[in-house]
C-alpha cells in the first residue's frame, strides 16, 4: 500500500513524502535542512530512510532545501534538464536527470513524470505505482490541459492543487502583476479549476483527495472543504486539506468508512 505525508504545502515551502513498504521517496523540499529534519521527525521518519529525491522545478518553494536534505540522506536527486540547467542544484552530491514524460523507478515504485504548464524551466508532476495502488501529486500548474488530466485518471489517492480563490485574489493587496501571474495559464490552479478537474474524472475519481498548497492570503482550509463536501458525499470521498504549518500526517487510500473533509 502506497501512502503519502506532507511535510508542509504552500507558498512559504513544500515538501510531499510518498513510501511503499520498502521505499520512501521526498518529492521537493523547500525547507531550511534543520527545520526539515524537524518537520521529518514529527512523522517519524529518520533522513536516512529517504531513498530518493525527486524535484519538480526550480522555484524556491520546491528546490530550496533539496540540495541540503538530499546531502544529509545520501540520496540521489531526481531532476529534469530545465530545472538542472537553472543552477540551483548546483554543488549536489548526485542528481540523475531524467526526461518530460519518461517513466522510472526507485525500488518498488514506478514513477511517470508528467508535463506541466508552470512558469519553469521544465517543470513536471509525478504519479506513483506499487503494486495495484496508484497515487498522482499535483501542484503547481495554471492549467489542466488534456495530456494532465489523461495522466492522472484512475488514482486511488490525489494530491491536487486549491491555491487560490479568484475574487480573493483579486481583492487582496498582491501587485497587479503578481496577481496575473497567480491566474495565468503557467501559474497555478484556482479552486474551480480543481473542482473542474475533478469532475471531469467522474467515473475514476480518487477514493482519497487531497487539497494542497492552498494560500493562506488569497484562499482558505473552510473555503475549499466547503467545494470538496458535495462531492466527497456523492461519492464517498474521503478528502483531507494540507496546511502549510504542518502539512498533513500519513494518509493511503484505504476504504473509508464515510465521507470527510478534515
Amino acid at each position: 500500500m502506497l501512502r503519502v505525508a506532507s511535510v508542509g504545502s504552500g507558498s512559504k515551502g513544500n515538501a510531499t513524502l510518498v513510501a511503499s513498504k520498502s521505499t520512501t521517496l521526498l518529492i521537493d523540499c523547500g525547507f531550511p535542512a534543520r527545520e526539515m529534519l524537524a518537520r521529518l521527525a514529527s512523522l517519524d521518519v529518520a533522513v536516512d530512510a529517504i531513498d530518493a529525491v525527486l524535484v519538480t522545478h526550480e522555484h524556491a518553494d520546491h528546490i530550496g532545501g533539496v540540495s541540503s536534505i538530499a546531502k544529509a540522506a545520501n540520496a540521489p536527486i531526481y531532476a529534469t534538464h530545465g530545472t538542472l540547467a537553472s543552477g540551483k542544484l548546483a554543488g549536489s552530491r548526485s542528481t540523475i536527470e531524467i526526461e518530460s514524460d519518461s517513466q522510472f523507478s526507485v525500488g518498488d515504485i514506478e514513477i511517470t513524470a508528467v508535463t506541466v504548464p508552470h512558469d519553469a524551466r521544465e517543470p513536471i508532476q509525478f504519479v506513483f505505482q506499487s503494486d495495484a495502488h496508484r497515487v498522482g501529486v499535483l501542484t503547481d500548474l495554471g492549467s489542466v490541459s488534456p495530456h494532465v488530466l489523461r495522466a492522472y485518471m484512475g488514482c486511488d489517492l490525489l494530491l491536487l492543487e486549491f491555491n487560490h480563490d479568484l475574487e480573493m485574489l483579486r481583492r487582496g493587496p498582491y501587485p497587479a502583476a503578481l496577481k496575473r501571474r497567480i491566474s495565468g495559464d503557467y501559474g497555478h490552479l484556482n479552486n474551480n479549476q480543481a473542482m473542474e478537474m475533478l469532475r471531469a474524472m467522474a467515473g475514476s475519481l480518487p477514493r482519497v483527495i487531497i487539497a494542497g498548497h492552498i494560500s493562506e492570503q488569497n484562499n482558505s482550509v473552510d473555503t475549499v472543504s466547503a467545494l470538496l463536501a458535495p462531492i466527497c458525499e456523492d461519492n464517498s470521498i474521503h478528502a483531507v486539506c494540507a496546511s502549510q504549518g504542518q502539512g498533513f500526517d500519513w494518509v493511503s487510500p484505504e476504504p473509508v468508512h464515510s465521507s470527510n473533509v478534515a
